[in-house]
């Protein structure tokens, strides 16, 4: 398997102050995916803002899994509108 584009956990909680288990209960969560390669933790590299921004609301915030699961999804519906939005704009352009 390609460890090129995967970010070592290990290194991450190390270089930021966290802790292992905060990250296993975001995957718990289904918030994250995590690789296991030979017992180590792996993150691939396109996840590791949502575990940035994750780590920004808990330990900076003070906000609980739940909150961050709320948080997300809101985010993801925002977003899925904001899309809608400029689609639709989009389609009316046409007949204006």
């Amino acid at each position: 398997m390609q460890t090129e584009h995967l970010i070592a956990l290990d290194e991450f909680c190390a270089s930021n102050n966290i802790e292992l288990s905060f990250i296993n209960s975001l995957q718990q969560t289904g918030l994250i995916e995590i690789t296991t390669i030979q017992d180590s933790w792996f993150i691939d590299e396109d996840q590791l803002l949502l575990l940035e921004r994750f780590t920004r609301l808990y330990y900076e915030l003070d906000i609980n899994f739940e909150g961050i699961e709320t948080i997300t999804h809101l985010l993801q519906r925002v977003n899925a509108l904001q899309d809608e939005i400029t689609a639709l704009r989009n389609r009316l352009s046409l007949y204006e």
